[in-house]
């Protein structure tokens, strides 16, 4: 893949915040007089395309999205770009509704993943945390665990 200059990089990744290659020239740094056709003719290149969809399969796997896209928010806002915040804003919006239905979770579900984790862990290991929990004080609570396992 052909290098990339510095504004074309930043093209690329705010390509992939805003999904718009106007705000992306803009954020990159083109003018907004030239943004419009900045933006059409960038991405019309092939290396452009390719570091977007790297740039994409990266953020599905990064762990601190919201940081990132506050980052943005927190320039475009500072910045003036009006458009570019409102955008980031969408986004963040989208990344926090999506995380709050993944973390609810019934009690099953919960139970579950911790007897699949223990079980990874072995007899021993698991036993020996068990051991290390407050709550456990005795072997008093033998019965009620034989009959939920």
């Amino acid at each position: 893949m052909k290098e990339l200059n510095l504004k074309q990089e930043k093209f690329c990744q705010a390509y992939v915040m805003y999904r718009n290659a106007t705000e992306a020239a803009k954020a990159a740094g083109y003018s907004d007089v030239s943004a419009h056709t900045q933006g059409h003719r960038l991405k019309q290149r092939p290396e452009i395309n390719e570091r977007i969809e790297e740039l994409e399969k990266e953020l599905e796997t990064r762990i601190d999205v919201i940081a990132e896209v506050e980052n943005q928010y927190n320039y475009a806002k500072s910045a003036g770009h009006t458009n570019s915040a409102i955008k980031a804003l969408e986004v963040l919006s989208r990344i926090r509704s999506t995380k709050e239905e993944e973390a609810v979770k019934s009690i099953a579900e919960l139970e579950q993943e911790i007897v699949n984790s223990l079980e990874i862990l072995g007899e021993d290991r698991a036993s020996k945390m068990f051991l290390k929990c407050s709550w456990f004080t005795s072997v008093e609570n033998e019965d009620y665990f034989e009959d939920d396992c």
